[in-house]
C-alpha cells in the first residue's frame, strides 16, 4: 500500500496553505477552536497525508494502513481540515464543526469521524497507545508505522516517558513519534510552566532515536522522515515549529491559543496565506 497522492514538497506546501485557510473560515464561523496549535502543525498533517502515511482512500479500516494518531486532540480542527483537503471528509461539515451532536467534535471521537483511530485529548494518553499499537503490528508481522503527534506542553505528562521507556524495551521501530514543539502550551510558554529542556537529551536518554526537523518545512519533515533506517529502535521528530504559523499576527503569541479571528482578522489572514 502507498500513500495515494505522493506529493512532492513544494505542492504539500501549497496544501498547507490551503488547510490553513480551512481552519480560520471553520474557526471563525464556529466561533471558537484552537486557532494556534491547529495552524501549528498543519505543515506535519499535510507532509503525512499528502505524502507518507500509506492508506487506503476508500477504506478507512484497511488492515495494511499506517496508523496515525494525533495525541494533541485539542488540534483536532487542523486535522479535520487536513481530511478535507485530501477528499477523506465531506467539506460541507465544516459549517457544523462544534455544533450539538455534530461528526466534527472538539477532540476526535472514532466513533464520528472516518480516518479518527484512536478518541484522545485527554493529554499524555496518545503515545502509550500508539506503542500499543506498535506493539501490536509486531506481535501480527504486520509491516504498517504508527505515527503519533504530540504537543510539547503534553510532555509534562509522566505518561508519555512511560511508554518511551516501553517503546525502547520492545525495539519499536516502527514508532514515530512527532513532536511539535512550538513552545506554547495554554496559559503560557513551556518552559514558564514546566521546563521542558534540554528535550532533545532527554528523549535520547529515554531510548529514542532523535531526528530533529524543521516542523514548518514539509520538504525537511519528508526528508527526515523518509531517510529514517530500520534498526530496532523507536523514533522521535523533534519538529521546531512556530504556533500560528502562516499568520503574522498569531504566530507565537499565547492568546491564540484559544482565540478566533475576527471577520477583519479573517480577511487580513485570508490576504497573507494567499501571497
Amino acid at each position: 500500500m502507498d500513500n495515494p497522492f505522493a506529493f512532492e514538497p513544494g505542492d504539500i506546501s501549497t496544501q498547507a496553505a490551503e488547510i490553513r485557510k480551512r481552519v480560520l473560515k471553520m474557526n471563525f464561523g464556529a466561533g471558537q477552536g484552537h486557532t494556534g496549535a491547529d495552524l501549528s502543525e498543519t505543515d506535519i498533517l499535510a507532509a503525512l497525508y499528502f505524502r507518507l502515511l500509506r492508506y487506503d482512500r476508500h477504506n478507512p479500516e484497511n488492515p495494511g494502513r499506517d496508523r496515525f494518531v494525533l495525541s494533541k486532540g485539542h488540534g483536532v480542527g487542523g486535522f479535520y481540515c487536513t481530511l478535507m483537503q485530501a477528499g477523506l471528509l465531506d467539506e460541507s461539515l465544516a459549517g457544523t464543526y462544534l455544533g450539538f451532536d455534530s461528526r466534527l467534535p472538539g477532540h476526535p471521537v472514532r466513533q464520528k469521524t472516518p480516518f479518527v483511530e484512536v478518541n484522545t485529548g485527554a493529554l499524555g494518553h496518545g503515545l502509550a497507545i500508539g506503542v500499543g499499537m506498535a506493539l501490536a503490528a509486531k506481535k501480527q508481522n504486520l509491516e504498517y508505522k504508527v505515527y503519533v503527534l504530540t504537543g510539547d506542553g503534553e510532555l509534562q505528562e509522566g505518561s508519555n516517558w512511560e511508554a518511551a521507556m516501553t517503546a525502547q524495551q520492545y525495539k519499536l521501530d516502527n514508532l514515530i513519534w512527532i513532536i511539535d514543539r512550538n513552545g506554547l502550551q495554554l496559559a503560557d510558554f513551556t518552559e514558564n510552566i514546566n521546563a521542558l529542556e534540554p528535550l532533545d537529551r532527554k528523549l535520547e536518554a529515554f531510548g529514542m532515536e532523535l531526528h530533529q526537523a524543521d516542523g514548518n518545512d514539509p520538504e525537511a519533515l519528508v526528508r527526515t522522515i523518509e531517510s529514517l533506517e530500520k534498526n530496532d529502535r523507536p523514533k522521535a521528530i523533534l519538529a521546531r515549529t512556530t504556533k500560528g504559523c502562516g499568520v503574522s499576527f498569531i504566530e507565537n503569541q499565547p492568546a491564540w491559543h484559544h482565540k478566533i479571528p475576527t471577520e477583519n482578522e479573517l480577511s487580513q489572514a485570508m490576504e497573507e496565506l494567499s501571497c
